[in-house]
């Protein structure tokens, strides 16, 4: 009984031992979530319009974005909110329209107004540095996730009506709390739909790949925009 108590036990270890060497080949080797990512880095640059919606809570405070952007037409919208809570409240935010290089601010009436100052952001630069693969703090940094992240395979699960499957991110040599992420990534179109990060319970949804977003065009930017671009 010793003798084949030792013969089992030895090929337990075998086999243990044998699971390890092939779980860590497959991050040296980059298996089926750096192919993936590829794939997700190769769809988005397809993309000419999304929305992204952003939520974050350091602190005492709560910041709340949206972002919308069609490329075709050089339209971009930006809303920010921000609730601090404490010894005071204090509740600010912002609502962007950017037309081509032009911005406009919505007033406390529901109207816009131009901006003293040109836009400093445009639908077409998001478009042309996701379309280059340019890392732009917007789109999930899948670049430097398949460059410097271990990518474990996660569950799938439905985003917003989308079936997509979640992958945990580790990275390699990251600042210490902002190592873990997680994206979903969709099963059909390998588009993002979902991405947390360790920082401030940060938390993104990313929505309406190519569809028509109806924007709220001041009616002065309508003319200008058409006789300069071309677009609306």
């Amino acid at each position: 009984m010793g003798v084949d108590r030792y013969w089992v036990w030895l090929v337990v270890r075998l086999a243990v031992g044998v699971a390890i060497v092939a779980w860590a080949a497959s991050y040296l080797k980059g298996g089926s979530g750096e192919k993936e990512f590829k794939k997700t880095l190769d769809a988005l640059k397809q993309v000419h319009s999304f929305r992204v919606a952003f939520s974050a809570n350091p602190g005492n405070q709560n910041n709340q974005m949206l972002w919308e952007v069609d490329c075709s037409r050089d339209l971009l919208h930006y809303q920010w909110h921000v609730v601090q809570t404490g010894d005071t409240t204090t509740d600010m935010s912002r609502d962007e329209l950017h037309v081509g290089s032009r911005e406009y601010d919505r007033q406390s009436d529901g109207s816009w107004k131009p901006a003293l100052q040109g836009s400093t952001q445009t639908a077409t630069a998001f478009c042309r540095n996701i379309g280059e693969g340019i890392e732009y703090n917007l789109m999930p940094p899948i670049a430097t996730m398949i460059k410097r992240g271990i990518l474990q395979r996660g569950d799938k699960k439905t985003v917003n009506g989308v079936r997509c499957r979640e992958w945990l991110v580790t990275m390699k040599g990251g600042l210490s709390g902002l190592e873990h992420d997680t994206v979903c990534i969709g099963l059909e179109d390998h588009l993002p739909y979902e991405m947390t990060v360790d920082w401030a319970h940060s938390h993104s949804f990313f929505s309406d790949y190519n569809a028509a977003i109806a924007f709220d065009v001041p009616e002065a930017a309508v003319q200008p925009a058409s006789a300069t671009t071309g677009s609306n």
